[in-house]
């Protein structure tokens, strides 16, 4: 299965054929419309088979998956944390949507938010995959917070979930060769912010891990889609 991450930097509607030259499986898309209010006929003709959460219409969290496939919102509780989705798909596995939001927390931005995600939701982890934008690196710890990105990364590893991306490519946290997010679009500004992860014995093997291609991809995007074949 083809599992795509993208956070689309907004009008996803305009963006779609770009996409689907990846052939996913399923999208994992941040910052995208919501298809139940769009006005674009097209673009809620494509979005038949998603669930989609936010408070900006325009701009939300998206799980859209091929026809073939069934998705199936789990409801799992958030606490208001922002903005996760959790889903059943093909009755098979869950897939944890993330895009980690600023959410005008003082103090749990970003990585926060996943940690109290994860906290409510840890122990029903055992048959997941995990996909989006984190807005988050180990480079950006700071050692007075027990929940930086570091401690997440450990905590999912106690439960046997790890990122593929470092699987695939054997680097470190911190240490990636590969950016994912382009600050303002320039080349300049590179990070790596989007990780897609899954449990280790749901999920023992990776046939595929591949981060899109700059010159393509920024000209409609500050971000480059990840792919993982599972």
């Amino acid at each position: 299965m083809k599992i795509v991450s993208w956070n689309c930097n907004g009008a996803f509607r305009r963006k779609i054929s770009a996409i689907e030259t990846l052939m996913a499986d399923i999208l994992v898309i941040q910052e995208c419309e919501n298809p139940a209010t769009s006005k674009d006929n097209d673009y809620k003709q494509w979005a038949r088979n998603y669930i989609w959460t936010g408070e900006n219409k325009h701009k939300g969290l998206g799980i859209f998956a091929s026809s073939e496939h069934t998705i199936t919102d789990n409801g799992w509780e958030n606490d208001g944390t922002k903005y996760f989705i959790s889903a059943r798909i093909n009755n098979q596995f869950d897939l944890i949507a993330v895009w980690s939001h600023h959410a005008k927390s003082p103090t749990f931005q970003y990585i926060g938010q996943f940690w109290k995600y994860l906290q409510i939701n840890k122990y029903k982890l055992s048959e997941a995959i995990i996909a989006g934008d984190f807005n988050s690196n180990k480079k950006w710890d700071k050692s007075d917070r027990w929940w930086n990105h570091s401690d997440v990364v450990r905590e999912l590893e106690e439960i046997n979930i790890r990122s593929l991306y470092h699987e695939f490519y054997r680097y470190q946290q911190g240490e990636e060769q590969h950016p994912t997010f382009f600050l303002h679009k320039s080349e300049m500004k590179p990070y790596h912010i989007d990780y897609i992860f899954a449990h280790s014995v749901r999920f023992p093997h990776i046939t595929n891990f591949e981060i899109g291609d700059a010159t393509k991809w920024l000209s409609i995007s500050d971000h480059l889609p990840i792919i993982a074949v599972v």
